[in-house]
């Protein structure tokens, strides 16, 4: 099975993937005149957009729901993989595949905002719906939300769980040996499984709010905790810092593990960081109540920036200031270069842990503990609220009364699943459902360019009234854009709430 595993990776993560994703992020930023350099404070200005309904939640609350899913293991593990397979120079296409990236983020969000619905008192929307709706392919939307739900409610949660388990016996050891169906278990990875189950089924039984109200928390304060630590690494060595930015631009071109392989782990692993391009990022972000849909775009666009140009490149200089890793060969399983036992593992948190450790001590261990538990946590709660939204989706042509219950059921039991099993195998797993929402993404939301182009045509509407000032807007009609049937009702709503109040006589 594992060898299977491996043989479909292979083939869905292959070089036409990387550079669809790296071209794809260019096609956008060219065509948005690079918006996420020129509107990047006014990314800034629209975080902090409070504006809450019954049916929506904030954009902050989005983002902040967003980057659950983006600030996760990825950051903290991806960026020791990407590094241990690709060398130094892999983390150079990270920043690459995030600065193209923002530009594919702010487009496939402003579509999720453009074509999202009230479904029963609550915003959905993601690539299911504008597929559907701008493409006039429901099969194909169809397509997308099965990919989601097999990917963000059954691959992906184990590798988050699976983590969180390495992250606590790494801190705590492994503790009484107990006999189960998966091999010999730790008492303390059982103990951390247990908590996980718990507060994860009290708050998805909650919705988005509870997940938006636990993540805007959480979150923030999180990645802020670990830059810091990151910052004090990098204050300590401060003379180095120039030579690893030398070594990391360098190194991407004449990688010590060979310049594909920095580029095609530089560039997944920074997919499997921020997301950008996968369509994840637009059901959060369709949950936002805005203005006008290009702003919840820009958001999220931003949000590519704080994923991999702060979080990974925080891990990335801890663990190379302290040079506390290896380059191993992919194929032939050789030590390129070995900096520490020979025996570590690097598809996993071991290499961040050790960078941390060796300046922080047993506080750096612990540290690194605590957060991948969050991070993961967080990341979980974001994987859920998108399986539920294509879940919700397709219930619309099943007629499923019960198939929310049973996603939270399959979801709690992969996170099980995951925590228990051996990491190598579930990475790979990770990899094929972020792959395949990746091809189907991509590829539509080009397709929707060519045949109507309604993000594009969002921004220039957005930047006109803005520089004209005034009451922020979005008549998706007067743009020529069709279905967009929220925003129409919306409007109309809003001109006859102004009609009704000029013609109230004044008292």
């Amino acid at each position: 099975m594992e060898a299977f595993v491996s043989t479909v990776n292979s083939i869905i993560w292959s070089p036409a993937l990387v550079f669809l994703c790296l071209g794809a992020g260019l096609f956008y930023s060219i065509l948005t005149r690079f918006a996420q350099v020129r509107h990047f404070k006014e990314m800034v200005r629209l975080l902090f957009n409070s504006s809450e309904s019954s049916k929506g939640i904030s954009s902050f609350q989005a983002l902040a729901v967003t980057l659950s899913g983006r600030v996760g293991v990825g950051n903290i593990a991806g960026v020791a993989a990407a590094i241990g397979f690709g060398g130094p120079g892999a983390v150079f296409w990270m920043w690459v595949v995030a600065f193209l990236g923002a530009s594919t983020a702010y487009a496939e969000s402003t579509l999720g905002q453009i074509y999202k619905e009230d479904d029963n008192g609550q915003y959905r929307g993601g690539p299911a719906y504008y597929f559907e709706k701008a493409l006039g392919q429901k099969w194909l939307g169809i397509l997308f939300a099965v990919s989601a739900i097999i990917a963000c409610g059954i691959f992906l949660p184990g590798i988050q769980a699976n983590a969180v388990g390495n992250a606590v016996t790494v801190v705590f050891g492994e503790g009484n040996m107990v006999t189960t169906d998966f091999g010999e278990v730790g008492t303390n990875k059982l103990i951390a499984l247990a908590i996980i189950l718990i507060v994860l089924g009290f708050i998805i039984f909650g919705g988005i709010k509870r997940i938006a109200h636990f993540t805007q928390i959480v979150v923030p304060f999180m990645a802020i905790a670990y830059i810091i630590m990151a910052l004090v690494i990098v204050f300590l060595n401060i003379s180095q810092v120039p030579g690893i930015f030398a070594l990391i631009i360098s190194d991407a071109f004449t990688a010590q593990a060979g310049f594909g392989a920095a580029i095609g782990w530089g560039v997944k692993r920074g997919i499997y960081s921020n997301e950008a391009g996968q369509g994840t990022g637009p059901h959060a972000s369709s949950a936002a109540e805005v203005e006008h849909p290009s702003q919840q775009g820009l958001v999220q666009a931003f949000s590519v920036y704080v994923d991999t140009l702060f979080v990974c490149t925080a891990t990335a200089l801890m663990i190379l200031i302290t040079q506390q890793y290896n380059i191993v060969d992919e194929v032939s399983g050789s030590l390129i270069l070995q900096n520490i036992a020979a025996d570590t593992e690097i598809a996993s948190p071991a290499f961040t842990q050790m960078a941390l450790n060796s300046v922080f001590g047993n506080f750096g261990q612990g540290f690194v503990g605590v957060a991948i538990f969050f991070f993961a946590f967080t990341t979980i709660l974001a994987y859920y609220y998108i399986a539920e939204t294509n879940v919700a989706y397709l219930a619309r042509y099943f007629k499923s009364q019960s198939s929310l219950f049973w996603v939270k059921i399959v979801i709690m039991f992969m996170v099980a699943y995951g925590t228990v099993n051996n990491s190598g195998y579930i990475w790979n797993l990770g990899d094929i459902g972020v792959g395949l929402m990746a091809w189907i993404n991509i590829l539509g939301i080009l397709a929707i360019f060519f045949v109507a182009k309604p993000a594009i045509m969002c921004l220039h509407d957005y930047e006109a009234q803005k520089k004209a000032g005034g009451v922020i807007t979005f008549d998706p009609q007067k743009l020529g854009i069709q279905k967009a049937e929220f925003w129409e009702k919306r409007l109309a709503k809003q001109r006859a709430d102004e009609a009704a109040k000029a013609s109230k006589p004044a008292e």
